[in-house]
């Protein structure tokens, strides 16, 4: 028989020994077992930007962009349209009541002129920062497809030669080409899932060597092509796309959603997507479609969105100091989240 005192022994050696390793082997000094170092990049939001003056209402948010000065063009659903802040949240202007119909994403050119794409009035609109519009592609307040026409045109992209890219969009599923006066060059894609169709495209970028990313939104799937249409390449399963950023050295930046199996919420019951989003992603992407950058945001509760949450995401900007803007559907604001780290 073994003796009470050398079980009792043992006992309290093996609780001593489950708490150094429940404490992670904790020092005496109570120091952590490893180190407590945010090494990954992180966001941190700036509750107080902007600062909005009782003007400047805000609903849907589609589309945001930042220009070389770091202001910051937000596009919303409501009037004013276009609304401009500096990065720390100055109110610098507003326009847009009497030539958009509905909002969604906003691009700025290399000469600093405006881009509108509208999903109320089929068209995509050139103007001057001051509003002043310069050219319109499609037919203002028709739909249709054809070389006059678009049908709910999502984005667009503008090369360096001036040639504007068209995803096409809600309506038509397809890329639309237009020369730099709007003269209609080609088009590709149809609706469907094979590797020449679209669902939704939702937004489109080009970078620096004239490569077109398409985001073929319900189709889970990032697109490359070139200028004549050619798929280059496909990132497939990695994310639900909404909205593009590209930076000067082709980092591609993607918000959005992670892949989900398709249902319908009654509550949404005209929702495109099928059902809302499960969450809310911003990834980072070489040309080549490697996954550089991970970030998840808190999704929001729809109504009471809390600052740093959002919910729908649909748009994303940098300014030169690596904040991120975003805009969201359903929480309906423009927020900035300042980088840490």
């Amino acid at each position: 028989m073994i003796p009470k005192s050398l079980v009792a022994h043992l006992c309290a050696s093996a609780v001593l020994l489950l708490h150094h390793f429940c404490e992670g082997a904790a020092a005496p000094t109570d120091r952590p077992a490893y180190p407590r170092v945010d090494l990954a990049p992180w966001y941190e939001v700036d509750p107080s930007w902007p600062q909005r003056p009782a003007h400047c209402q805000w609903a849907e948010m589609p589309g945001l962009a930042v220009d070389k000065q770091d202001n910051v063009w937000v596009f919303t659903r409501t009037n004013p349209p276009v609304q401009v802040y500096t990065a720390s949240g100055k109110f610098v202007r507003a326009w847009g009541e009497n030539i958009v119909g509905r909002a969604h994403h906003i691009k700025l050119d290399r000469q600093g002129n405006v881009w509108l794409s509208d999903i109320g009035l089929h068209v995509v609109r050139k103007c001057t920062p001051e509003g002043k519009v310069l050219l319109t592609l499609g037919t203002p307040g028709e739909k249709g497809e054809g070389a006059k026409h678009l049908n709910l045109p999502t984005d667009m992209a503008i090369a360096p030669n001036g040639d504007i890219f068209v995803s096409d969009g809600y309506g038509n599923a397809r890329v639309v080409h237009f020369d730099k006066n709007g003269k209609f060059i080609k088009a590709w894609g149809s609706l469907g899932t094979g590797a020449q169709n679209f669902s939704i495209p939702h937004a489109i970028d080009i970078d620096s060597k004239g490569r077109l990313y398409v985001a073929d939104r319900n189709n889970v799937r990032v697109q490359v092509y070139d200028q004549r249409g050619k798929l280059l390449d496909s990132w497939r399963d990695v994310i639900v796309p909404w909205g593009f950023w590209m930076s000067a050295t082709d980092e591609v930046w993607v918000c959005g959603s992670s892949p989900m199996q398709w249902r319908i919420d009654p509550k949404y019951p005209t929702a495109p997507l099928g059902c809302p989003p499960k969450d809310q992603v911003f990834m980072k992407f070489n040309p080549n479609g490697k996954l550089l950058q991970l970030w998840t945001v808190p999704k929001g509760e729809d109504g009471h969105e809390k600052p740093g949450e959002l919910n729908w995401v649909h748009c994303l900007a940098f300014d030169s100091k690596g904040n991120i803007y975003a805009g969201d559907i359903i929480g309906k604001r423009a927020q900035k989240f300042v980088r840490r780290n």
